[in-house]
């Protein structure tokens, strides 16, 4: 089964931070590029970060630089969000994505994913 699930969304206090899971299933993840992207309530679908498949080539919106960072460990089956320095504007269902074999190495719309988990809920409240 070709799956990707989200993980590690919840509560959390202004300033605080977390650390979210994107587990792979079904595929080699060494071949593909992943991305996250939240999507608030009322608001589109927002890309936060990508990452290559070889780990060597990340990027960030400003919205989010220097507080966000995407990892991964493709033996563990496995891509990391750390989130720190949360904001109120940061609640929002989380989604991991993988991207097209063959696209760009660190792909920064929709439309260059193939394959989405469900989500995971973050809301920063305090």
């Amino acid at each position: 089964q070709l799956q990707l699930v989200e993980s590690g969304g919840g509560l959390v206090q202004p300033g605080g931070s977390l650390r979210l899971s994107c587990a792979a299933s079904g595929f080699i993840l060494d071949y593909y590029g992943i991305g996250w992207f939240r999507q608030a309530p009322g608001k589109e679908r927002e890309w936060i970060s990508c990452i290559s498949s070889r780990g060597d080539l990340t990027n960030y919106p400003d919205s989010v630089k220097g507080r966000f960072t995407i990892s991964r460990d493709n033996a563990m089956h496995t891509v990391y969000l750390e989130m720190n320095s949360l904001k109120p504007e940061a609640t929002a269902v989380y989604y991991c994505a993988r991207r097209r074999i063959g696209w760009s190495p660190c792909a920064t719309r929709e439309n260059e994913y193939d394959t989405w988990g469900q989500g995971t809920q973050v809301t920063v409240s305090s």
